[in-house]
C-alpha cells in the first residue's frame, strides 16, 4: 500500500519554503524530507494495524522490522498483525523478544499473554502475568487474569477478576459474555442468565450472547424465549438451542414442539433442526 499524493504534497510544500525564504542545503533538505517519511509511515502503520487486511500487514511489518531491526514499535505492529492474521504461536515469539528488551513495557507482556492463550499456552499465560506488576491495572491485564483463573477453576479468583475487568471499560460486553459463560460451565445457571442479559444491555446485537442466554434458561427448565431483538433466522437458531437443550433435560416432546417451531420460523431450509427431527423421530421409532 503507497501514498505517494501524500509524499508529494508535502514535498512540494518543501519546495515552496525553500523558494520563500532561500536556499536550503543539501543537510536541511535531507532532515525535511526524513521528517515526512516518518509522518507518511506513521499514518501507513496505523492504517496497516487497523483496516489493513491482516496478511498483508504481518507482510509489510516483516519488510519493515527487517529493513529496521532496532525498532522496537515495528516488533510491535509485527506481533499485533500476526495476532489478527490468526498466527498466535508466531506472535507469541514476537511479543517475548519485545516485552523482554530494554524498551519493553507492562502492556507488552500482557500482550504476550494474550498471545499465548491464544495459542493455547495457558501455563506460560500464567507466568507472563504473575511478571506484570500489580501497579499495572488495565482492562486486558484483569480481562486474561480472568481467562486463567477460569482455566484452572479457581471461581473465586476469576469472580474477582471479571468484576474488576468489567470496571474497567465502557464495553463490557464481551466480557460480561465471558464471564456469564464462565458460570453456566459450573452450573450456576442463573447467575449466568443474568450476565448473559447485561451483556445484551450494551451490545444487542451479541447472538453469541443471545444464544447462551438461550442455553442458560434451558438448562433451568424455561423454554420460553427470552424477549431480546432478533432476526427471524436468530429466533429459528435460538428455538433450535433451546430445543437441544429440552431434549438433555429429558423434555423430549417439548424438545420435538420447539425443533418443529424453529424449522417453521426459519425462512430457508433449516437442515440443522430438521437433521435434529428425524434424528429425534427415529430414537423415539427405535425405542
Amino acid at each position: 500500500m503507497r501514498h505517494p499524493v501524500v509524499v508529494s504534497a508535502a514535498l512540494a510544500g518543501l519546495v515552496m519554503l525553500a523558494g520563500c525564504e532561500g536556499q536550503m542545503s543539501d543537510e536541511e533538505v535531507e532532515r525535511a524530507v526524513a521528517g515526512v517519511n516518518v509522518i507518511d509511515e506513521s499514518n501507513l502503520n496505523d492504517i496497516m494495524l487497523t483496516v489493513g487486511d491482516p496478511d498483508e500487514a504481518v507482510t509489510y511489518f516483516r519488510r519493515s522490522v527487517a529493513q529496521s531491526p532496532d525498532r522496537v514499535d515495528l516488533k510491535r505492529g509485527l506481533a499485533q498483525s500476526l495476532v489478527r492474521a490468526r498466527k498466535a504461536s508466531e506472535a507469541a515469539a514476537v511479543w517475548n523478544t519485545v516485552a523482554n528488551s530494554p524498551e519493553g513495557t507492562a502492556e507488552d507482556r500482557v500482550s504476550l499473554a494474550d498471545a499465548y492463550i491464544r495459542s493455547g499456552d495457558w501455563a506460560k499465560a500464567k507466568t507472563e502475568l504473575d511478571k506484570v506488576p500489580p501497579t499495572h491495572e488495565s482492562f486486558e491485564r484483569y480481562k486474561l487474569e480472568a481467562m486463567v483463573a477460569d482455566s484452572e477453576e479457581d471461581w473465586k479468583r476469576a469472580d474477582s477478576f471479571y468484576e474488576t475487568a468489567v470496571g474497567l471499560t465502557t464495553q463490557p460486553a464481551g466480557t460480561l459474555n465471558n464471564w456469564g459463560y464462565s458460570k453456566l460451565s459450573r452450573g450456576d445457571y442463573d447467575g449466568a442468565e443474568q450476565l448473559f442479559g447485561e451483556a445484551l444491555t450494551y451490545d444487542p446485537s451479541m447472538f453469541t450472547a443471545k444464544n447462551n442466554l438461550v442455553m442458560a434458561r434451558g438448562a433451568q427448565g424455561r423454554y420460553d424465549m427470552p424477549v431480546v431483538d432478533m432476526s427471524q433466522i436468530e429466533r429459528a437458531q435460538l428455538l433450535h438451542t433451546l430445543a437441544l437443550a429440552a431434549i438433555k433435560q429429558g423434555d423430549v416432546t417439548i424438545g420435538k414442539t420447539l425443533l418443529q417451531e424453529a424449522i417453521d420460523t426459519h425462512p430457508q431450509h433449516f437442515e440443522e433442526a430438521v437433521r435434529a427431527m428425524r434424528a429425534l423421530e427415529s430414537n423415539v421409532t427405535n425405542g
